[in-house]
């Protein structure tokens, strides 16, 4: 087969690797890709991936790149292109795609859309009121007493959501994102929801339009500092499994999410065939969801790649045929840990061309590999070119030995300005 990716973070990168670990692929492109991705080879026949400067939010383009390669299969990464209707479009023109269709990815490029649909059909969730204009999102802080989550509307790679615990800190949110459009046109609109307390973990369900396959549990560092202070990122790092459900409550806690969701999107007409990502929190009330999102999460993906034993083309040929009834999904029993070394400055401002050193030692370490996020090749180097640029991921029979091994592969790595958090997986370790 020959297979084309459409992406160029960590999520995409660990999305190469196992796909090319696949004894049915021959030959694979990745758009745009990124340094690490291109040095990736196959294992059929020993290939190298290409990577092909087209970028992931280019849909002409990478239509036309599909009508000169012919892939077999089309794997997609990010949510812009999702929200952007590239499956349709792929579809329309007698591509085979995975990931949900533009209708299916409004759970992402819509949290208005997503937080109707979970009350509509019983899906627990925070309590939350959905806002075009300020006046009326600051009343409805107020009435929350200042403690809420203050969310722009559409994609903001992860940044669109401001935490807040008094009313000024809200009011501030509101201004920021309604009337400083410090998330562009995402911004329009916001949702606001009660700030829950608990334990917040990464659900992750393979879905094909009829069935969803829950995966392990796994933890994500939002916020940008230790201690869980700072600003909102895209993640700072994850682990899996977190501890704070047994195989039994996630199984209840799966059903109590994914089958309401399910029923709802038969009875909206949705037929959602891709990865499906709810954020939950563990409350004294029980578990709700944050939100939805409609692809793999990123770092999630690192470490569920990492202890996944399927075929990953099988799984995912099988999720947008509907044939996913079929397969049982296989997980080592190994945790996982990924660390993200970030630019300095990231989520603000950073900035780009430093020198990486150090990849080869660090992936070189045992059960260790240094997946590439913001990355280029230039003049024969490979340098920095985006707020995450590695996930440095480690795997090992427990979560104690795969957070000491991540962590030694971390410090052979070294760039100017390099930032990570320095207690991943802590929370899973008390436990």
């Amino acid at each position: 087969m020959k297979i084309l990716v459409i992406g160029s973070g960590g999520r995409e990168h660990a999305l190469v690797w196992k796909l090319a670990q696949s004894s049915l692929v021959t030959r694979m492109w990745c758009a745009p890709g990124n340094a690490g991705v291109g040095e990736e080879r196959l294992v059929k026949n020993g290939a190298l991936v290409e990577c092909v400067a087209v970028s992931a939010e280019d849909l002409p383009a990478l239509l036309a790149l599909a009508h000169r390669e012919r892939p077999d299969f089309t794997v997609v990464g990010p949510d812009n292109p999702l929200a952007g209707g590239v499956v349709d479009l792929f579809q329309a023109n007698g591509f085979k795609i995975w990931g949900p269709n533009k209708q299916a990815a409004q759970f992402e490029a819509s949290k208005a859309f997503s937080q109707d649909f979970m009350q509509r059909h019983g899906i627990p969730t925070a309590q939350s009121g959905t806002f075009i204009e300020p006046t009326g999102a600051k009343q409805f802080c107020a009435s929350l007493g200042g403690r809420c989550v203050v969310k722009a509307d559409g994609l903001a790679l992860g940044k669109g959501v401001l935490i807040c615990t008094t009313l000024a800190q809200a009011e501030a949110a509101v201004d920021e994102i309604m009337v400083s459009k410090a998330f562009g046109s995402a911004g329009q609109c916001v949702v606001i929801q009660e700030l829950l307390e608990g334990i917040e973990i990464s659900l992750h369900a393979l879905c094909d339009g009829k069935v969803a396959k829950l995966f392990p549990t796994s933890q994500d560092h939002k916020r940008a500092l230790d201690g869980d202070i700072g600003l909102n990122t895209g993640g700072m790092g994850t682990y899996s499994p977190a501890p704070f459900l047994s195989d039994a409550e996630l199984t209840s806690v799966g059903d109590a999410i994914l089958q309401p969701w399910l029923r709802g999107c038969v009875a909206d007409g949705i037929d959602f065939r891709g990865l499906l990502y709810p954020g939950v929190m563990l409350t004294k009330s029980g578990p709700k969801v944050l939100e939805f999102n409609a692809r793999f999460g990123d770092p999630e993906t690192q470490v569920y790649l990492t202890r996944l034993q399927n075929d990953l083309v099988e799984l995912l040929l099988a999720s947008s045929e509907g044939r996913l009834v079929n397969h049982q999904l296989r997980w080592s029993e190994n945790a996982s840990v990924c660390v993200v070394m970030a630019s300095g400055g990231y989520p603000g401002s950073y900035p780009k061309g430093k020198v990486i050193s150090g990849l080869l030692e660090a992936n070189a370490l045992p059960n260790t590999k240094v997946f590439h996020a913001g990355t280029i090749s230039k003049d024969g180097q490979t340098v920095t070119n985006g707020g995450r640029v590695l996930g440095v991921t480690a795997w090992a029979k427990d979560l104690t030995n795969a957070r000491n091994a991540a962590y030694e592969a971390v410090e052979k790595i070294h760039f100017d300005g390099t930032h990570f958090r320095r207690d991943i997986a802590k929370k899973g370790l008390q436990r």
